[in-house]
């Protein structure tokens, strides 16, 4: 066990101290894509992407078509939602306890995806070359025509619902969970992985040259009458990130729009920016539940595309920006979405719940709190959801942490992002030492400290106090008033029934701070983007 635990930190000191330059953006080798000329840089590390040996990887587009479902097929369409887990295991852990392999895995994962946070910090950061400024003035120009459903529901009831659920994993998992959707005319179902954390939706799309490997098959344009590229000289072309900087003029008015996107040292896309149909189910306020076809949905065509999405057939946008898959379905159900988690130990068949649209149960829980999503500042990454932390409690005690730990700083660094796809916590260094240290001290004299768990710090041998283990509760203070209090499930870990784990690791104090999912387990979360506020409401998820 050592000598694995031994190679699995060799790769966590390499994804947190590693190469610089992956952070920096270093992008001096070049592949030649297939995209009429354009350079691609070389995303990845470990290896190159496969060069096309085709040279126009744009289709043509035929009229937009939308198709309507068969009564019988709208019965049985849903949308789904499925917990990723870190690997096939040959036999189940217990539901009350976690492999220390897992709590391995899952945090090279997320450093892997914080990684990836900090380099869109970064690309905020940089973006004061010449080129990059004329494009942010681009992007800033361009008036969007919102997708709308080919038979939009009655004016009364234009806030209606999507209601897709989740499966809860068996193990702590990755901390990504599996959408089910609908796209193409006729529609076909995609499994997209959900992350709060970017806005580009996108597809593993024919021609694939290089494509990681994933369940069902993939989209394929030609066989979509509602597929259209969007091309080059499109002021929608401005919304992605082109694969070279200064974007290269277009050879032609029907040349499509390349897209880039990076998502960590070994994760990315790239493809033909374009629109599709998405068909979702609406449940109006009227209680109906109907289909529609959202016609003109903005994606990525992915034909170059590797990474940690093994399994999915793409990603699934739920950012703050445009492109997003919530803000891009704000004709239809407004501006909110909202999600509860079941806990890691409820069973297979429990499904958690994610809503857009307006909860009007959620909305009246006596519980409910609110904090406001930091606004305002020029440096905030556009995607994230930033929140200001004041202080942390632990056992109802505020810490003494100076509040300048929680700041974002003048070049964009620091603050505080809440995150569907990232697991544990992580704080800021200066506030998780003092965290830890304040953990340690209420439990000096109850529980023996175990030091030799080579990734969470601190944890406690806790054998012979089964069903009799006391743990302080820890709770966030944020600046405008607002406590979020956690049980002790969502702050510890138990890695076997002796062992129990603080659920919060540190990251540099340059970088930034992240509410993880597994801190919001059984709380149902609220993103209300109109009033930019995050609503928290402590909530038996199973029971929705």
């Amino acid at each position: 066990m050592l000598s694995k635990h031994s190679i699995i930190l060799s790769l966590i000191f390499f994804f947190v101290t590693g190469d610089s330059r992956a952070l920096a953006g270093n992008n001096e080798q070049k592949n030649i894509s297939g995209f009429s000329g354009f350079d691609f840089p070389n995303p990845m590390r470990f290896g190159s992407l496969s060069s096309s040996t085709s040279d126009d990887c744009g289709f043509s587009s035929p009229e937009n078509k939308p198709t309507k479902l068969l009564a019988e097929e709208s019965k049985t369409v849903k949308f789904h939602l499925k917990r990723r887990e870190t690997r096939q295991e040959t036999e189940k852990t217990t539901t009350t306890t976690t492999s220390s392999n897992s709590v391995l895995e899952l945090q090279i994962r997320d450093l892997t995806r914080i990684q990836m946070l900090h380099r869109r910090v970064l690309e905020k950061k940089n973006q004061n070359t010449v080129s990059s400024k004329q494009q942010k003035q681009k992007k800033t120009q361009v008036v969007l025509t919102t997708p709308v459903a080919s038979s939009p529901p009655p004016e009364e009831e234009q806030s209606g619902q999507l209601v897709a659920t989740l499966e809860s994993g068996m193990t702590l998992g990755s901390g990504e969970y599996f959408m089910d959707v609908l796209v193409g005319s006729p529609p076909k179902h995609f499994s997209l992985i959900l992350d709060t954390g970017s806005d580009l939706n996108w597809i593993q799309c024919l021609p694939c040259h290089d494509c990681f490997q994933q369940n069902g098959a993939f989209y394929d344009p030609t066989a979509s009458t509602s597929f259209k590229n969007i091309t080059c000289n499109d002021p929608r072309c401005n919304l992605v990130t082109s694969p070279d900087d200064p974007p290269k003029p277009c050879k032609s008015d029907n040349q499509s729009c390349p897209y880039y996107y990076w998502y960590g040292d070994s994760s990315n896309t790239t493809g033909d920016f374009a629109v599709e149909t998405f068909t979702v189910n609406l449940t109006t306020n009227g209680g109906s539940s109907e289909l529609y076809n959202v016609e003109d949905m903005m994606f990525g065509c992915g034909h170059w595309n590797r990474g940690l999405f093994h399994g999915a057939a793409g990603l699934l946008g739920l950012g703050r920006g445009p492109l997003s898959f919530s803000s891009q379905l704000q004709s239809l159900y407004g501006h909110s979405f909202s999600y509860c988690l079941v806990d890691r130990n409820s069973d297979t068949n429990v499904s958690s719940k994610l809503i857009f649209g307006e909860d009007k149960g959620l909305l009246s829980h006596p519980n409910l709190n609110f904090t406001s999503f930091v606004a305002g500042k020029e440096n905030l990454v556009d995607t994230f959801y930033y929140v200001q932390i004041k202080s942390v409690l632990v056992a109802g005690q505020v810490l003494n942490i100076p509040e300048e730990t929680w700041n974002i700083s003048t070049d964009g660094a620091g603050g505080t992002i809440i995150d569907s796809g990232t697991t544990l916590s992580y704080f800021s260094e200066p506030a998780y030492e003092i965290i830890k240290n304040k953990i340690a001290e209420k439990l000096k004299g109850k529980y023996p400290v175990y030091r030799d768990f080579p990734v969470l710090d601190p944890c406690f041998n806790v054998s012979g106090h089964v069903g009799n283990v006391q743990l302080p509760e820890l709770g966030i203070a944020f600046v405008d008033g607002a406590v979020w209090n956690f049980p002790t499930e969502n702050s510890f870990i138990w890695l076997n029934e002796d062992l129990v784990c603080l659920a919060i690791l540190g990251t540099p104090k340059s970088a930034f701070s992240i509410i993880g999912n597994y801190q919001q387990q059984n709380f149902h979360i609220l993103y209300d983007t109109k009033r930019s506020r995050l609503g928290y409401a402590p909530t038996k998820c199973a029971d929705i």
